[in-house]
């Protein structure tokens, strides 16, 4: 089954479009941070989108070694604090032009009150035994960060008190109470050391999520907490079936899975003191298992390419939920491709939801069009940009034909260029499939993959009738594109003919 849909754009356009798409992306956990493939991956993501902030767990969990404890000669315990790892961190976060989105967690072992652990790197999702101790914890790393960093940059990282306490497995018994007293002390900790400094929170993730962002909203009231954000999570699956290691869902419908967000914007703003206050998605993604292989695919990226025309309606940033695929939550994966969270998988190279990143990185300009298929945007030397989807959430629905009429000057011509991800470009995860599914790579299939993962380029003269440009796109099932429009004009040098050297008639 095919579709055809026809677009007429006028050039001032004028849409509600909010694309805030390179604002922030997730990490593994910190520690991680130290590993060379994982500053490699990185290093491409910044290079090719450019994120403005990062944002992940583990701080202060004890492959980071911030909180030390030692006995002193009366035999008192003491607290004491190397930084060594967190300096690296953020030196190298630095360097990529990347601020961190400080997620407060998890608890140091010899901090904790219990022995309750999440991830295969077991994360402690306790709380303190000692909540005067979590608050110095928390004011000696701000204060580091800000002599080593100053304190007006140091100040503009917002801070995220833990992460999902509304689920069992990361806050012990989900306890609403606990965590709000959590809460409370780190707000107050943060705000001694500079009141500049935003704190948010709470990180919730589906279940009650409804239930507790009220409550959350009622005990800040009830405390005068001058809440300076809040935060929650998005993913869009069904529960997965899970064959082996690995778990097979069904994504929701999207529309319907953004009700969800939408009902907590409601509720944020049903409260005099903090309607239209910042809401971050500090996390989204379609599954929230690192297991799950549609996460590999072009499904992904156009599935994501819908979500980031819409996100930016009701919320501040969205973060996506990882950057790369060096990640542990579920132990080592075994192969490059496992279904991982990350938009780079292990070997560098780029899957397709990258693109889909990429694509919006363009998107900078004056909304002229904006539809369930395509987001398109009218930059300031006149030229158009636009990025276009084809999700069919039924099968059969494969192929779609969008013409767009652009205004045009008559007498000029225009190049319309287009970058195609879809499943027969970019798309590396077949031709890992069709290689053998190879658990190691060697240096040539590495190479091979990443040239699999490059989108597909091609271009196009247009000549203009009646005022206008038409731009022809067909779209393949699960196909993200991007294109642009832009008037050409020919400066050859003398005699030559690209014509006649192509030998074109």
């Amino acid at each position: 089954m095919c579709g055809f849909r026809q677009y007429g754009i006028r050039a001032e356009g004028g849409f509600a479009f909010r694309n805030r798409a390179d604002d922030c992306v997730g990490t593994g956990r910190m520690g991680l941070a130290l590993q060379r493939e994982y500053q490699e991956q990185l290093r491409l993501v910044q290079e090719e989108i450019g994120f403005r902030y990062i944002r992940g767990h583990g701080l202060f969990c004890d492959d980071m070694a911030i909180y030390q404890e030692y006995t002193d000669e009366s035999g008192e315990r003491q607290a004491e604090y190397n930084f060594t790892y967190l300096d690296m961190v953020m030196d190298a976060y630095r360097e990529l032009s990347l601020r961190p989105f400080l997620e407060l967690g998890f608890m140091p072992e010899k901090l904790a009150s219990g022995s309750q652990t999440v991830f295969a790197w077991k994360g402690n999702v306790t709380p303190p035994k000692s909540y005067e101790d979590w608050g110095k914890l928390v004011r000696a790393t701000l204060r580091h960060l800000m002599e080593r960093y100053g304190a007006e940059e140091v100040c503009s990282w917002p801070i995220e008190v833990w992460n999902e306490p509304n689920l069992d497995g990361f806050w012990k018994d989900a306890d609403m109470d606990e965590y709000f007293r959590l809460f409370q002390v780190t707000f107050e900790a943060v705000k001694t050391v500079d009141p500049r400094f935003r704190v948010g929170g709470p990180a919730l993730c589906g279940i009650r999520d409804q239930e507790w962002l009220s409550a959350f909203l009622e005990f800040c009231r009830k405390e005068k907490i001058p809440l300076d954000f809040a935060t929650r999570h998005h993913y869009c699956i069904e529960a997965p079936v899970y064959e082996g290691r690995y778990g097979y869902c069904e994504l929701r419908d999207p529309d319907e899975s953004l009700k969800e967000i939408h009902a907590s914007r409601k509720i944020l703003d049903s409260f005099a003191e903090y309607k239209g206050l910042e809401f971050h998605l500090t996390e989204f993604n379609t599954s929230y298992s690192s297991r799950t292989p549609v996460h590999d695919t072009n499904r992904n990226a156009a599935y994501i390419a819908y979500l980031l025309s819409r996100l930016g309606e009701e919320y501040d940033s969205y973060s996506y939920w990882t950057f790369g695929d060096i990640f542990e939550e579920s132990g080592v994966p075994f192969t490059p491709f496992h279904g991982g969270f990350g938009l780079v998988a292990n070997g560098g190279i780029p899957k397709p939801t990258f693109w889909t990143f990429q694509f919006y990185k363009q998107l900078k300009g004056n909304c002229v069009h904006f539809s369930e298929e395509a987001v398109v945007v009218r930059r300031e030397d006149g030229s158009y940009c636009g990025v276009a989807w084809n999700l069919p959430m039924k099968s059969g629905s494969d192929t779609l034909h969008l013409r767009f009429d652009f205004p045009a000057r008559q007498e000029r011509e225009y190049c319309l260029l287009t970058k195609l991800v879809d499943e027969a470009h970019g798309n590396p995860l077949k031709l890992w499939h069709d290689m053998g599914e190879p658990a190691t790579l060697t240096g040539g299939q590495k190479k091979l993959l990443r040239q699999a993962a490059a989108p597909y380029l091609s271009s196009r003269r247009l000549e203009p009738e009646n005022a206008e440009v038409q731009a022809e796109i067909r779209l393949d099932r699960h196909a993200v594109l991007l294109f642009e429009l832009f008037e050409v004009s020919t400066e050859s040098d003398r005699g030559y003919s690209y014509q006649k050297a192509a030998r074109f008639p």
